[in-house]
């Protein structure tokens, strides 16, 4: 099949990016629709910080990407609708369960005994990172708040100096408003029988399976557009000195919009041998990163009063990674840790497959899961 030409490529990248600040602006129409009470009413069963943390695990596990998450969590605090003391641990959720997408892509290596202990070594190491990220900054997070307060000063910073006000300057809002009004409860939903809630339920229905379908074909043209450049660039810098592998991570990344595509391409490396799970390891902690920025793209589509907020918790998002890089990777005590439980798992799990299997199923789906349901059952 005949590839499109960039150009082409690059108006359809346009396309789907405005998509994106189109469906942000329906979720806000529909959680308005819904009323304030019943829009926060939504996520009360997640006011445990442990259940949000579980339900970004979950669902990114679900959905096969952060990148959605998270614009839904910026979505739902902009809204009103979500506090941001139940979405930091949500986001920090969200980073967990985008790491089993290269973990999944290690499974392809599974006939070869050696070459899975490799891959699938390579591939944890990235589930090491975050979980070892949310042991040392969830527990600081409920009781001190360093990761919000950093973000919300940065927000705060921001807002008025290097990013219009909203109040003021409402650029998106001019762009996409037209639009938000055709679709959401001044145009096609709001025509359907019933209560304002049932059109206010279905109307952020409707911008979810849009942020869904845009961030998915963002990432796929994107992708297709650097194809071959991300490998080469990923190829030339992973083995050199950990920062170069940590940039190149991140810029891939934010050029791909996907911290999967990012950390999976270097999968099959490490089952050859070509690559060694120390080599890969920064240039996760830079796809990690990386990752955020369609959160940052996010917040900046957010308008009227929960602007700042929406910028918040994406900035939360940012920090959370940049903090667990600080002082996991930052730390040589520390520095080890995810090497050292990816390596062990990987050598377990090579000689009993069921083992890894039971790794994925466990930490990204029964877990979480079962919290939930409890949670959701006698409370």
């Amino acid at each position: 099949m005949r590839r499109l030409p960039n150009w082409v490529l690059t108006l359809l990248a346009i396309g789907t990016l405005y998509m994106l600040i189109v469906a942000i602006g329906v979720i806000g129409d529909g959680f308005k629709g819904l009323g304030k009470d019943a829009a926060e009413g939504l996520f009360d069963f997640a006011t445990n910080p442990f259940i949000a943390l579980f339900v970004g695990v979950l669902a990114t596990a679900i959905i096969q990407s952060s990148s959605t998450t998270t614009t839904l969590v910026v979505t739902a605090v902009g809204a009103g609708a979500l506090p941001l003391e139940v979405a930091v641990p949500m986001i920090m959720g969200a980073n967990i369960g985008t790491s089993v997408t290269n973990t999944l892509a290690s499974f392809g290596h599974a006939g070869h005994k050696d070459e899975f202990r490799r891959a699938f070594a390579a591939s944890t190491v990235h589930d090491f990172f975050n979980l070892f990220a949310v042991i040392i900054l969830l527990p600081l997070e409920i009781f001190f708040h360093p990761i919000q307060k950093s973000a919300s000063w940065v927000s705060d910073q921001l807002f008025g100096t290097v990013l219009p006000d909203p109040g003021q300057a409402d650029l998106v809002g001019t762009l996409t408003d037209p639009v938000v009004d055709i679709i959401g409860l001044d145009g096609l939903t709001g025509m359907l029988p019933g209560s304002d809630v049932i059109a206010g339920t279905v109307t952020i229905l409707l911008g979810v399976a849009m942020i869904f379908f845009a961030v998915s074909w963002l990432g796929k043209i994107l992708q297709l557009i650097m194809v071959g450049k991300a490998k080469t660039i990923l190829e030339k810098s992973v083995g050199g000195h950990p920062l170069t592998a940590m940039g190149a991570g991140l810029a891939v990344t934010v050029a791909v919009q996907s911290s999967s595509v990012t950390t999976s391409v270097m999968v099959p490396f490490a089952g050859s041998g070509a690559l060694t799970t120390r080599q890969i390891y920064p240039l996760t902690l830079g796809a990690n990163v990386g990752t955020t920025v369609t959160a940052l793209i996010a917040a900046m589509a957010v308008t009227g009063d929960g602007a700042k907020l929406a910028l918040t918790i994406a900035l939360v998002h940012t920090l959370f990674n940049v903090f667990g890089i600080l002082i996991i990777y930052g730390l040589p005590f520390l520095r080890s840790l995810p090497l050292i439980g990816a390596e062990t798992l990987a050598r377990v799990a090579a000689e009993r497959k069921i083992l890894a299997v039971a790794w994925v199923l466990t930490v990204f789906i029964i877990i979480p899961a079962l919290a939930i349901l409890i949670k959701v059952l006698f409370t």
